[in-house]
C-alpha cells in the first residue's frame, strides 16, 4: 500500500504503513494537548484526567435520584441478559442512547460485546497468553507506546505504573491471540479506554470482539476496510450534506486523511471524554453505524454551509478546520442528540458497503486481507452466537470472605440473640434498596479481600462486586 501522508504522519503498524494522525503532532496520545490536558496542573477530575482535561467538555450532570433509578434497571438486564437482548433489545438501545451508569458501564460493555461469554468460553486463555513472552518485534513497539496513551489520566501517567503495565498485558496478549494481525499503533487508546472501566482480563476480550466483530480488519496489514468506510463515509455524505459533499470533492479531499484517526480509535482522541463515552454506550450497543453517524454530524456541522465554507477556500484551510473541530459541535448534549436523530442504518452502510467492494475489485482487484463480516451491534453478536446461562452468569472480580464464615452455629444463634436483644425497641432503619442482603460492602469493616491479579483500573470499582 502505498505511503499516504499529511503534514505528521502516525505509523499506526510500526514499519508497515503510514496514515495521518488527523493533525495531532505526533503519534496517538503522545500530544500533551490531547482531550485539553494542560500541562504542569495536577487537579484530576470525574474522569481521571489531570490539568483541567474536561474543563470544556460540557458534561451533562445526572440528578443522583434518576442515576440511582437507571443502576436498578440496569442491574435488573445484567442479571437476566439473554431475555433481554431477545425481548426487549429496543428498550437496551434506549437505555444505552441515555447513557450507560458510570459504575456499571464497564460490566455493561462487557456483556454488549459478548466479551463475558468470550471469556467464559476461554477460561484461562488470558493468563496463558499473558505468561508467554510475545514477539519481540511488537513487543518493542508496544513498550515505546504505552507513555503516549492518555498520559494526563491517572492510570497512565506513570511510567511503568499499573496502568501501563495492563495495558502492555493486553495488547501484547492480542498479538500472541491473533499473530497474523500483530499490533497496530490505533489499538492501543481503544484499549486504554477499556482498562479505565474494566480489569486486564475483561479488556482483552472486549478488544477482541471490537476487533474481531465490530471493526474487523481495520487493524491489519494493508488497512483495506478503514479505507472501504471512508469510502462509504463520503458516499453518505452526499445525501447527509451536499455541500460538505461537494467541497471535499472540489478539493480532492480523500476520506482517509480525516476520518482514519475517527474510526480507528473510535473517536477516543476526538471528542471530550463526556461524549466519549456516550458515543461508546450507543457504538458497543448498536454497532458501527454509530461511528458513521459521529462522522457525518461532524462534516455537515463543519462544513455544511456557505457561511461555513467561507473561511476554507482550500484543502489546506479546510484540514485546519476538521482538525479544531468547534467545540459546541462536540458538546455531548448536543452531539448525542444528532446521532440518534440521523437517519442513517444498518441496511445503508451495507448497501454502500457492497458498492464499493464492487468499486475496489475493480480497481485493486481482491482485498488482501480476509476479514470476517461485520456484525452491527450487540443484538447480532447475540443472535449469531447464543450464550448459554452459564455463559452469562455473574462472578465477582473480587473474593470477599465474611468474618461470618469461620463461626459455628452456635456462634452465630448467639450474636443472632445479642442484637436482637441490642436493636429491640429501637425505630426501624431504612434499608438502602440498591444493597441486597449479601453485599460485601455491609461488610467493609470487616472484609478481608483476597489477593488479585488484576488492577482495577478506575473509580468504579463498585461495578465488580
Amino acid at each position: 500500500m502505498a505511503k499516504i501522508e499529511q503534514g505528521n504522519g502516525v505509523d499506526l503498524r510500526g514499519s508497515q504503513e503510514k496514515l495521518t494522525d488527523n493533525g495531532k503532532g505526533s503519534s496517538y496520545g503522545s500530544d500533551p494537548e490531547v482531550n485539553g490536558n494542560v500541562p504542569g496542573e495536577k487537579e484530576v477530575d470525574k474522569y481521571g484526567f489531570s490539568g483541567g482535561a474536561q474543563q470544556h467538555s460540557s458534561a451533562e450532570e445526572i440528578p443522583t435520584d434518576v442515576l440511582r433509578q437507571r443502576e436498578s434497571k440496569w442491574l435488573e438486564m445484567l442479571n437476566s441478559w439473554d431475555k433481554w437482548m431477545a425481548k426487549k433489545h429496543k428498550k437496551v438501545k434506549e437505555r444505552c442512547q441515555k447513557g450507560i451508569p458510570p459504575s456499571l458501564r464497564g460490566r455493561a460493555w462487557l456483556y454488549l460485546t459478548g466479551g463475558k461469554v468470550k471469556r467464559e468460553q476461554n477460561q484461562r486463555k488470558f493468563q496463558e497468553l499473558d505468561s508467554q513472552p510475545g514477539d519481540p518485534k511488537w513487543v518493542d513497539i508496544i513498550e515505546r507506546d504505552l507513555h503516549r496513551q492518555f498520559p494526563f489520566h491517572e492510570m497512565f501517567e506513570a511510567r511503568g505504573g499499573h496502568g501501563q503495565q495492563d495495558l502492555f498485558r493486553v495488547l501484547k496478549a492480542y498479538t500472541l491471540h491473533r499473530p497474523e494481525e500483530g499490533y497496530c499503533q490505533a489499538q492501543a487508546p481503544i484499549a486504554a479506554v477499556l482498562l479505565m472501566h474494566m480489569p486486564a482480563e475483561d479488556a482483552f476480550w472486549v478488544l477482541v470482539q471490537i476487533c474481531e466483530k465490530y471493526l474487523p480488519g481495520y487493524y491489519s496489514s494493508g488497512l483495506e476496510a478503514i479505507q472501504l468506510d471512508g469510502e462509504i463515509l463520503y458516499a453518505l455524505l452526499r445525501r447527509v450534506s451536499p455541500v460538505a459533499h461537494r467541497h471535499l470533492k472540489k478539493h480532492k479531499l480523500e476520506p482517509v486523511l480525516y476520518m482514519t484517526e475517527w474510526f480507528m480509535c473510535a473517536f477516543s482522541r476526538t471528542l471530550p471524554w463526556a461524549s466519549v463515552l456516550r458515543v461508546w454506550d450507543m457504538f458497543l450497543c448498536e454497532g458501527v453505524k454509530i461511528l458513521f453517524r459521529v462522522g457525518l454530524v461532524l462534516l455537515k456541522c463543519t462544513l455544511g454551509s456557505q457561511e461555513k465554507l467561507k473561511a476554507s477556500q482550500g484543502l489546506y484551510e479546510t484540514m485546519e478546520l476538521l482538525r479544531a473541530i468547534q467545540p459546541q459541535y462536540l458538546r455531548e448534549g448536543f452531539l448525542v442528540q444528532e446521532i440518534i436523530e440521523l437517519g442513517v442504518s444498518e441496511k445503508d452502510i451495507e448497501k454502500e458497503h457492497f458498492a464499493q467492494l464492487r468499486r475496489w475489485k475493480e480497481t485493486h482487484g481482491d482485498l488482501h486481507c480476509k476479514s470476517p463480516p461485520r456484525m452491527h451491534g450487540a443484538k447480532a453478536i447475540i443472535t449469531a452466537e447464543p450464550p448459554s446461562r452459564q455463559d452469562l452468569k455473574q462472578r465477582p472480580t473480587i473474593i470477599v470472605q465474611s468474618p461470618l464464615a469461620t463461626q459455628t452455629d452456635g456462634e452465630r444463634e448467639q450474636d443472632a440473640k445479642e442484637s436482637a436483644k441490642t436493636n429491640k425497641g429501637k425505630q426501624k432503619k431504612t434499608v438502602n434498596p440498591y444493597l441486597s442482603p449479601s453485599d460485601p460492602s455491609l461488610l467493609l469493616k470487616h472484609m478481608t479481600v483476597q489477593g488479585s491479579k488484576e488492577s482495577l483500573s478506575s473509580a468504579e470499582h463498585d461495578t465488580y462486586l
